[in-house]
């Protein structure tokens, strides 16, 4: 309990830092000063790609796959989207920002219809990034990325993509509730 308690603590405080950074005036074109961040928050980012995963994966064995198209609402994506944008966004925003080893192209007919597929997807994807962020050095870490617009540290590249990943899973919950499902539980419960 005590280290979810410190999990949470640390994501509001960057969380919050984050929000400080992005009311700032615009930043300039060349990356400003490098901001360190400690070596022990890797290891709070490892634990919210494991539970990122762990999230994804309940997500695709609740849901019946005759129901993996299905669409809460017309312009909405399906659920099976839905799960592969979040982690086709990780996979390429990683790659590209953080320059890990690029994941191949999903199987889009096996992830958007089979619970095989899309958790192969999953866990092929995660699998990377573990490796990706635990190869990361220090000194990586803390180089400055111009992240759409923004210049930030590549070690806050994780906490975007975690945040990305976490709005984008809550939005799932409609399309479980809309076939008379309860999503899965809540990981913390």
């Amino acid at each position: 309990m005590r280290s979810i308690r410190s999990m949470l603590v640390a994501t509001a405080l960057v969380a919050g830092l984050a929000g400080v950074a992005a009311a700032q005036p615009k930043p300039p074109e060349t990356a400003p000063a490098k901001f360190q961040m400690s070596k022990e928050y890797r290891t709070i980012q490892q634990a919210a790609l494991k539970s990122q995963r762990k999230l994804l994966l309940s997500f695709a064995d609740s849901m019946p796959e005759k129901l993996y198209r299905d669409r809460a609402t017309p312009p909405q994506r399906s659920f099976s989207e839905q799960v592969h944008h979040i982690v086709s966004a990780n996979a390429f925003i990683s790659n590209m920002f953080l320059k890990g080893q690029p994941v191949g192209p999903a199987d889009t007919a096996a992830v958007f219809n089979s619970r095989a597929g899309l958790k192969k997807y999953i866990n092929d994807t995660y699998d990377s990034l573990d490796a990706m962020i635990a190869a990361q050095t220090d000194s990586d870490r803390d180089t400055q990325v111009k992240f759409f617009g923004n210049f930030i540290p590549k070690w806050q590249v994780w906490d975007e993509l975690n945040q990305h990943s976490m709005w984008t899973a809550g939005q799932i919950v409609a399309n479980f509730r809309k076939n008379g499902m309860a999503p899965p539980s809540f990981l913390f419960f």
